[in-house]
């Protein structure tokens, strides 16, 4: 692709990027020419925004084999792994790539318009970043689970609890009712990429609090988990940051999920259609 292309690759009715895609019996874009079309210099296939996309395909049930196909090809003169990716996944990329470079923003902006009559909860690349904090926040949760149990919890629930008393300085149920969040549902789909940010590192701190000081016992355990919630809102008081419990709620983190794969099929839809049109 030529370099004076990029400057323009989404903007106009009939932008260079719809001008872009290869066809083998289905559309497909490469990712490296993607990342130049966005305004990166370099690529590799381990780039942070093309993880992130697969991260989300991951999350959401998505078929990552079939938006992100390997092919090994020339890539600024020499040989590397690109991905063959879907209209979905040039989507995905898109929104979890660097704002400040101004190709992303209009590409974003440009998706969004794509997007527009297809979803109804998701508004920005915050809502995508959001699946993939969560998905996040899940695995650390279950590594945190496995050490508490192998240092000697017992009840891992007021483990937990010690540790939300601390960064929120109210226990789970009183702070699910604060926020409104429904009975049953887990307080993680609700919250943002702040929010979601801060507990993360809580836990991942909490576990390697226990593993570096070799803590053991429910109530050694208890404390530890509420001490480090407590240095974390500690921190974010420091910052002069809002703390936790004043952070908006979101939309469920499900309905942004179910929005997904709806916009994953209109744009497969789109692409065959457009097939047809050029037979």
């Amino acid at each position: 692709m030529d370099n004076k292309m990029v400057p323009t690759c989404f903007d106009g009715d009939s932008p260079v990027f719809e001008e872009n895609y290869h066809k083998n019996g289905h559309i497909y874009w490469y990712a490296s020419d993607l990342m130049r079309m966005l305004g990166y210099e370099e690529y590799s296939p381990v780039m942070k925004p093309i993880q992130k996309a697969l991260q989300v395909c991951m999350s959401t049930n998505i078929d990552t084999m079939e938006n992100f196909i390997e092919e090994r090809r020339m890539v600024n003169g020499k040989e590397a792994k690109d991905f063959r990716i879907t209209r979905f996944a040039c989507y995905l990329i898109s929104m979890n790539a660097d704002t400040k470079k101004p190709n992303v923003a209009k590409a974003q902006i440009y998706f969004a318009g794509l997007t527009a009559q297809i979803q109804e909860f998701i508004h920005s690349h915050e809502d995508i970043e959001r699946v993939t904090l969560r998905s996040e926040i899940t695995d650390h949760e279950k590594s945190l689970s496995s050490t508490a149990k192998e240092f000697g919890i017992v009840n891992y629930a007021y483990f937990q609890s010690e540790g939300y008393r601390g960064l929120y300085n109210m226990p789970l149920g009183r702070l699910k009712m604060l926020k409104g969040i429904p009975k049953g549902k887990p307080a993680f789909d609700y919250m943002g990429p702040e929010e979601l940010g801060a507990n993360i590192f809580r836990i991942t701190q909490t576990e390697a609090k226990i593993k570096r000081e070799n803590i053991s016992g429910q109530y050694c355990l208890e404390k530890a988990s509420y001490v480090v919630g407590r240095n974390v809102r500690k921190a974010i008081s420091e910052m002069n940051g809002t703390m936790p419990e004043n952070l908006e709620v979101q939309e469920d983190i499900n309905k942004i999920k179910s929005e997904l794969k709806r916009t994953r099929k209109q744009f497969e839809k789109t692409d065959k259609d457009k097939l047809l049109e050029e037979k």
